[in-house]
């Protein structure tokens, strides 16, 4: 069994890994100290099992578990934590197991023996975990690998078919979700500015009136035009006169 371990601590990292070399047929492929870095090492070193940490920085483990969710054949999830109050949610998200450290030897070999029965079917629920959390973090599909994009990074999320685009500090990215729903997880942090569209609060600078009398939003470093609709100019008036 390939395994990853995902905790902020380098200490509880090599702890585990020193309790997982008295194991057989485990071997620890890699590790990372927050849950950005370990969705990037899953997607690199395609491990059967993640034994990840919880409250981590950048992201942390609840966050990373609904970004795996992404994946067509995620791993199998074994939450490791210092803090018991996140039971429910890691249970919720099915997770294989969850340990609270320190991590004795036979919980961990009874983890690893629930992980070996696993199948990805039961890993693709992870999306419902903590639904209720603001993520930091926005995942997008680019040519079979997971690119993440900080929310503080994007500039507005305009709807097109079934997609919308992610525009942000390095591009754009297309994800599947939507606009609606990351309206309501968001709120406070976007302003929408038409039925298709929602542009970030700090990057809203102003409104242009083109010659046919149609009004556009100013994004700081943007170039592309975003139309205000009627129904939405209002409420967008009031918020450019407090900008």
């Amino acid at each position: 069994m390939r395994v990853l371990l995902a905790d902020d601590e380098p200490l509880a990292r090599g702890r585990l890994a020193a309790m997982l070399a008295e194991i057989g047929d485990v071997e620890v492929v890699g590790e990372a100290g927050n849950g950005r870095e370990a969705l990037e090492a899953v997607m690199r070193l395609q491990p059967d099992l993640i034994l990840l940490d919880i409250r981590m920085p950048v992201m942390d483990g609840l966050e990373a578990a609904r970004h795996l969710a992404a994946l067509d054949a995620p791993p199998g999830l074994i939450f490791c934590t210092a803090f018991g109050d996140h039971a429910l949610a890691a249970f919720e998200a099915n997770a294989v197991d969850y340990l609270v450290k320190p991590v004795r030897a036979e919980r961990l070999q009874a983890a690893l023996k629930k992980a070996r029965r696993w199948n990805g079917e039961d890993a693709r629920t992870l999306g419902a975990i903590e639904a209720e959390r603001r993520r930091t973090h926005l995942c997008a599909r680019v040519r079979g690998s997971l690119v993440l994009v900080p929310v503080a990074d994007i500039d507005y999320l305009l709807a097109e078919d079934k997609y919308v685009i992610v525009r942000h500090a390095k591009g754009e990215v297309l994800i599947e979700e939507p606009l609606k729903a990351l309206e309501q997880e968001f709120d406070g942090r976007f302003v929408r500015i038409h039925r298709n569209c929602l542009v970030a609060l700090g990057k809203l600078s102003g409104l242009t009136r083109a010659p046919d009398g149609r009004l556009f939003a100013n994004v700081g470093g943007v170039a592309t035009t975003l139309e205000v609709s009627r129904r939405n100019l209002p409420a967008l008036r009031k918020l450019v006169r407090n900008l």
